[in-house]
């Protein structure tokens, strides 16, 4: 909350294992270095070392283990998102190689490098035993584990669900981004008149859905849409974008003016922030207030979703909109009302949109009970 209220960036201009990208990174330090416990070595990681850490934040494994008492371990499920899970120790693996055969990798690759391993690992650690899923729909995939969880709670599958999502930095999206022209020389500078590109980041978040609880925040409403307009361009006039957002509200049964808050994407190119700055004029009109908060957290891309929900959340619970951080002159061709520093304001309901790669959309809604 000290990073959001003074707009205190996490981006720092650095190499990632000794590749010269020359971008920003939200990098989490000392990573390399995290043990898992126990017991749970098999699944080592990047990604599932930072699973860890997000688990052990906040009391959330006490919140997990008294869901799972109330409701058994069976009816606690983990859908969670992911777009890259365990990549880079496969790339290591790799690197190791020396022009000779892989070393030996029995269990390598459902434990570290397959989608599946952060919930199987997370499902383990936590000790429950109940549905679990992956999802990988590039940088909508942790918001839409919240719709998927929804959905199973609804139909009877689980009575509660562990959602979020990790990702984590390795060559083949630093690179693959860079292959774009989609990484920023400078930190990202979302809805910016002079933006140029992303800063790529890493992060783990995770939250508790029950069918009733003491619940700080309430997800009312989801939209998800898909366009397959572009492998990795949106759709000019953001159409799929504002599908998503009105089937948000019209799940929510709320109107526009409803909603007292936008998190936007807003990853710093400008094809992005044009489409989806039409998109939330088109859905909400020029009023509501808007930030985008990449510039603090860098892209956490499958981890994008949860990260910002629970920035959502904080604002609503503490009556605290994120500023635009990095951004200082906005681009006069984006109507959107972007908060540029952060605001005290009560909250009653806020939107966050998470949209990715394809065409792959989602927005969720959430109020204060």
């Amino acid at each position: 909350m000290d990073a959001i209220e003074h707009t205190r960036s996490g981006l720092r201009y650095e190499s990632f294992e000794g590749a010269a990208l020359d971008t920003w990174l939200g990098r989490v330090l000392g990573l390399e270095h995290v043990p898992l416990a126990p017991g749970f070595e098999h699944y080592d990681c990047r990604n599932n070392r930072l699973a860890l850490i997000a688990l052990t934040q906040d009391g959330f494994e006490d919140a997990v283990r008294r869901a799972s008492g109330r409701y058994g371990a069976q009816r606690v499920a983990v859908i969670l998102g992911t777009s890259t899970s365990g990549i880079r120790e496969t790339e290591l693996l790799y690197q190791r190689r020396n022009g000779g055969a892989l070393p030996a990798t029995t269990g390598f690759y459902r434990h570290r490098h397959n989608l599946f391993a952060l919930p199987e690992f997370v499902r383990d650690y936590l000790g429950l035993g109940g549905l679990a899923q992956a999802i990988s729909t590039a940088c909508s995939s942790s918001a839409k584990a919240f719709a998927s969880a929804h959905r199973s709670i609804s139909a009877g599958l689980c009575d509660a669900a562990v959602v979020g999502g990790v990702d984590t930095l390795c060559f083949t999206t630093l690179f693959g981004f860079r292959s774009l022209g989609l990484l920023a020389p400078c930190p990202c500078r979302p809805w910016a008149a002079d933006r140029n590109g992303i800063s790529v980041g890493e992060a783990g978040g995770f939250a508790l859905m029950e069918r009733a609880g003491e619940g700080v925040v309430v997800l009312e409403g989801y939209g998800e849409s898909s366009d397959a307009y572009h492998m990795s361009a949106p759709h000019p006039e953001g159409a799929s974008v504002a599908l998503a957002m009105q089937q948000a509200l019209d799940r929510a049964d709320c109107a526009p003016a409803d909603v007292d808050y936008i998190n936007l994407h807003g990853t710093g190119t400008p094809a992005n922030d044009r489409a989806e700055d039409l998109a939330v004029c088109r859905v909400f009109g020029p009023d509501v207030l808007c930030s985008a908060t990449k510039g603090l957290t860098g892209h956490a891309l499958g981890a994008a979703g949860i990260l910002e929900a629970v920035i959502c959340m904080l604002a609503l619970e503490h009556g605290l909109l994120p500023g635009t951080a990095n951004t200082t002159a906005r681009d006069p061709a984006l109507a959107a009302n972007l908060l540029l520093e952060p605001r005290r304001r009560a909250l009653g309901r806020a939107v966050t949109n998470s949209f990715g790669f394809g065409g792959s959309n989602c927005s969720l809604v959430f109020a204060r009970p």
